[in-house]
C-alpha cells in the first residue's frame, strides 16, 4: 500500500485540467477528457472527483487508478468480447479505437441494494416486483444476493437516463432481438468474470455498468471503462456474510463519506461556491482508491512522482508520437 505521506506530498500534483495538451477535438466530461484523433480516441482520466453534478475536489492518483483498473479488466476479458483498448501511453491515458456507441447502458446487478430513488432496493422496498422486466420474488431483504445476476438497462441521454426493459428496447427498434441476445450473453459473461476475479482478491462485485459499441468492422466492442471503482460497487467479502446475517450494512470502500461531508457543510446542489474539502478527507479518499486498485488487480500500485503529472503525460504522449 502506498505510503500516505506520498499522497500528502502530491496534494497539489493532481490532474484536474488537460488544456495543456496540443490535441484536437476535445470533449470535457465530469472525470474524463476525450480527444478525437480521427480513427482513434485519446481518453484522459483526470483526478477530478464529481458528485451532485459538481466537481468537488481533485484526488491524487485517482485518475491513474481508474485508467489502470480499466486496462487490467480489458486485458482480462479479451476472450469474452473485443474492446477498444489500443494502448496505455501514460498511467492516466488510454488510446482507443473509435466505435459507434450503442445507445444503452448495460447495468448488471448481483445484489438487491442501492439508496437512490431508482435503485433496485428502493423500488423493491416500495412493493415493486418487476424491475426492467426482471420479476423478483417476495421476501427479499436489502443487500441480499440474487439467485442470478439481473440486467437493468438504461437509455443513454444527455438529459435523463431512462430505465427500460429488454422487451421495450426491441419493440422500439433501438436494438434488434438477435443482437440483444448476443449483447446479454456478453455482459453476463463479463460480470461473471468480474465476480470470479474479485472473489479471488477478497472482494464482491455488487453491480456495474458496461458500454458497448460497434467498430468499423461491425464487431461488438466493449468501450468506455470496465469494473472501475467509479462504475462499479464492491464489498469486502470477508465480512459480508456475518454483517448480512446480523442485518448490518456490508463493509465497502467507497466515496460516500466525501459526499456526506459536503451535505453537512453546504447545499451542494444549489450553493454557487462550494467549500474546500479538508486535506485529510482527500488523502483518505486517495488511499481508498489505491487500496481498491490493489485488491481488484492483486498488484502493487506504482507511482512516479519525479515530475508533475502534466509534464509526465506530455512527455509520454510525445514519446508515443501522439502529441507534438
Amino acid at each position: 500500500m502506498l505510503d500516505r505521506q506520498i499522497i500528502v506530498q502530491n496534494l497539489n500534483n493532481c490532474l484536474d485540467d488537460t488544456s495543456f495538451l496540443p490535441l484536437p477535438g476535445k470533449r470535457k466530461g465530469k472525470v474524463r477528457d476525450t480527444y478525437d484523433l480521427g480513427d482513434r480516441l485519446l481518453l484522459v482520466t483526470t483526478d477530478r472527483q464529481s458528485a451532485f453534478d459538481r466537481i468537488l475536489a481533485a484526488i491524487p492518483f485517482k485518475g491513474q487508478v481508474l485508467n489502470q483498473v480499466s486496462g487490467f479488466w480489458f486485458e482480462s476479458t479479451r476472450d469474452i468480447v473485443a474492446n477498444h483498448l489500443i494502448s496505455l501511453p501514460d498511467p492516466n491515458v488510454t488510446l482507443a479505437k473509435k466505435c459507434s456507441v450503442l445507445p444503452i447502458e448495460f447495468v448488471v446487478r448481483g445484489y438487491l441494494t442501492g439508496s437512490t430513488d431508482t435503485s433496485a432496493w428502493t423500488l423493491y422496498n416500495k412493493g415493486i416486483r418487476t424491475i426492467c422486466g426482471n420479476v423478483l420474488p417476495d421476501g427479499m431483504v436489502k443487500n441480499q444476493k440474487f439467485d442470478h445476476p439481473i440486467l437493468t438497462p438504461t437509455t443513454k441521454s444527455d438529459e435523463h437516463d431512462e430505465v427500460i426493459s429488454a422487451e421495450e428496447i426491441i419493440e422500439r427498434g433501438i436494438i434488434d432481438a438477435a443482437m440483444w441476445k448476443e449483447l446479454e450473453t456478453i455482459v453476463f459473461a463479463l460480470f461473471n468474470r468480474g465476480t470470479d476475479i474479485a472473489a479471488k482478491n477478497g472482494l464482491i462485485l455488487v453491480d456495474t455498468k458496461y458500454e458497448l459499441g460497434i467498430d468499423d468492422h461491425g464487431e461488438i466492442t466493449l468501450i468506455d471503462e470496465i469494473h472501475t471503482p467509479d462504475s462499479s460497487r464492491y464489498l469486502i467479502e470477508a465480512t459480508y456474510a456475518e454483517r448480512f446475517a446480523a442485518g448490518r450494512e456490508p463493509e465497502n470502500i467507497d466515496k460516500e463519506f466525501l459526499r456526506l461531508w459536503f451535505r453537512d457543510h453546504c447545499d451542494p446542489y444549489n450553493d454557487p461556491v462550494l467549500p474546500m474539502a479538508p486535506d485529510e478527507l482527500i488523502v483518505e479518499l486517495s488511499s481508498r482508491y489505491i487500496r481498491l486498485y490493489e485488491m481488484i488487480t492483486g498488484r502493487r500500485f506504482e507511482v512516479d512522482t519525479s515530475e508533475p503529472v502534466a509534464e509526465r503525460m506530455l512527455r509520454n504522449l510525445k514519446a508515443a508520437g501522439i502529441a507534438g
